[in-house]
């Protein structure tokens, strides 16, 4: 048994060490927001945050996450910095298919606790390009960032 705590809830799973977390946090937990996308780290639809940092799910074994705390798309929308991004998603429409939004959502989330002034487009679009969108909605999804962060920060978003 290997012991997570997910979301704020303690968890035990009966996997081998080398399962990806991603399948653990899919299959074992039924927590399905989180996607596979490529499988080798690089698009980012399976970011989930790891004792707070944004990690790829899909390369990151069990074992790697064992008694850390871990953060899926379903917990950070329970949060003030989740909801802020929900509305800013909402309000510049940038969603299209949707499959790439909760690595999308995971590393804003981040971006936006670290950064404490308002970010400019081009740095949000840096913070965010090791995420991929088919559907190329970076416009969007920046104006998202930008509206969360300045909703967040008490400001007319």
């Amino acid at each position: 048994m290997v012991r997570l705590k997910v979301n704020g809830e303690a968890v035990s799973v009966d996997a081998k060490p080398e399962t990806p977390l991603l399948w653990i946090i899919r299959e074992k937990l039924n927590l399905t927001g989180t996607k596979f996308g490529c499988g080798i780290a690089q698009c980012g639809a399976c970011t989930v945050h790891l004792n707070g940092q944004p990690v790829r799910s899909c390369a990151l074994p069990l074992s790697a996450a064992e008694g850390k705390d871990i953060t899926t798309v379903e917990g950070l929308m329970k949060t003030p910095t989740g909801q802020a991004l929900q509305a800013g998603w909402v309000k510049a429409q940038a969603p299209q298919c949707g499959y790439c939004q909760s690595g999308q959502l995971m590393t804003a989330a981040k971006v936006i606790s670290v950064v404490k002034k308002n970010l400019s487009r081009t740095e949000i679009l840096e913070a965010m390009s090791g995420n991929i969108c088919r559907c190329g909605t970076y416009n969007q999804i920046a104006s998202a960032v930008s509206h969360a962060q300045k909703t967040l920060q008490g400001g007319k978003a």
